[in-house]
């Protein structure tokens, strides 16, 4: 197993023989105030993590829509909702399933608010992990045909405030949820009714994207910390599934070459391949919809066939359930084939289904799903794991 680095860089990862685990808290915070052990990360990217007795709460996609993003984390208990960003979650683990980007205008705003999250998090015993989806790996690609025209005036706004920070991306990212909404409304004070028609920002806009996005581009960097699948404990986190395939081929190797493939050319690989298995495809991670169907358009063989592969799954890497995005839920958080798999994605962005944010929070491998508004929030739903 390799190891996570706690920096952003583009630098080559550490072979498999240089194996080591990462204590995301230090002991002696645990000797004097906690009652859970360390929480301690296999793989860079992450991809085993040990949290026993820690809370843990999942969160859906999130597409751009920052307000529903904050609400989200007010819901899960890990953001204060006085406006200040703070993490107010303890020692919970706080996993995001991915697709951050593209539908909504402030994506980069998210990313940002999660960073700073998991600073603050490892602080006080807790941490914050994320997934990458099918958007974060269409983006990388250049793929930009959901892209709000919003998001790629964030992408200016930030390259701007970027250079009034000297360029030192880690102040600029970690604070850059903080000011985000300044520079917004400053932009659209400036801006005049036909300014969303300007083909010529629209070219800045994507051009600034693509410095951000490409591989090896500061923001590509940023998402090569997160992989395509995570094992939290008995729970299996990831974007859209994953199959026996998968397993068979590595979680740790598909983190990694997914990771290698958006920190761009290297001395020792020039042009790295976009790993088709992880990224490509309907069966792939980040796109399989296989475990998200509707009961309605399936034979009863066929489920049998898709639990089976499920239980397979679940099975080889030692996993009681896996939880996962991707596909619009508008029942709401749910879960099926004896609640071993959880649907969280309820299309909470504005640019999607607008509905009201719901997360997934587990405990004593008990799951339940909360459901939020601005205003208040009810306990849906308690299904117990033997």
């Amino acid at each position: 197993m390799a190891s996570l680095s706690l920096t952003c860089s583009c630098s080559l990862p550490l072979p498999q023989s240089q194996s080591r685990k990462l204590v995301v808290s230090t002991p002696a915070q645990y000797s004097s105030s906690s009652s859970f052990k360390p929480i301690v990360v296999n793989g860079d990217p992450p991809t085993f993590v040990s949290a026993p007795g820690h809370r843990i709460v999942a969160v859906g996609d999130l597409h751009g829509d920052l307000d529903k993003a904050r609400c989200a984390l007010e819901t899960a208990g890990v953001l204060s909702s006085d406006g200040q960003g703070l993490w107010i979650g303890g020692e919970t683990v706080l996993v995001q399933l991915g697709d951050i980007l593209d539908r909504g205008e402030d994506e980069l705003a998210i990313l940002s608010l999660l960073k700073s999250l998991d600073i603050q998090a490892k602080a006080h015993g807790g941490a914050v992990f994320q997934v990458n989806g099918n958007h974060e790996t269409m983006n990388v690609e250049g793929d930009f045909r959901y892209v709000d025209n919003g998001a790629l005036d964030e992408c200016i706004d930030f390259l701007e405030y970027l250079e009034e920070c000297e360029h030192d991306w880690e102040e600029a990212f970690v604070s850059w949820s903080a000011v985000s909404g300044r520079w917004k409304q400053d932009r659209k004070v400036s801006q005049n009714y036909w300014a969303p028609w300007n083909l010529v920002k629209r070219q800045k806009g994507v051009i600034a994207r693509s410095i951000l996005m490409r591989p090896g581009g500061p923001l590509a960097c940023e998402l090569a910390r997160h992989g395509v699948v995570l094992k939290v404990d008995d729970w299996l986190f990831c974007h859209g599934g994953l199959l026996p395939h998968h397993v068979a081929y590595g979680l740790e190797r598909l983190n990694r070459e997914v990771s290698q493939w958006m920190k761009g050319p290297s001395e020792a690989d020039d042009s790295p391949q976009m790993p088709f298995i992880a990224t490509r495809g309907y069966d792939s991670i980040v796109w399989n919809r296989l475990y998200s169907r509707d009961s309605p358009e399936l034979e009863d063989y066929q489920l049998d066939q898709i639990q089976s592969l499920l239980e397979e799954t679940l099975q080889s890497v030692g996993a009681k359930a896996m939880v996962v995005g991707h596909t619009p839920q508008p029942m709401g958080v749910n879960c099926k084939y004896n609640c071993s798999i959880w649907r969280i994605d309820v299309g909470m962005s504005k640019g999607v289904l607008g509905s009201s944010p719901e997360v997934l929070e587990i405990r004593d491998n008990k799951a339940r799903a909360i459901r939020s508004t601005r205003d208040w929030s009810s306990e849906l739903q308690v299904a117990d794991y033997t």
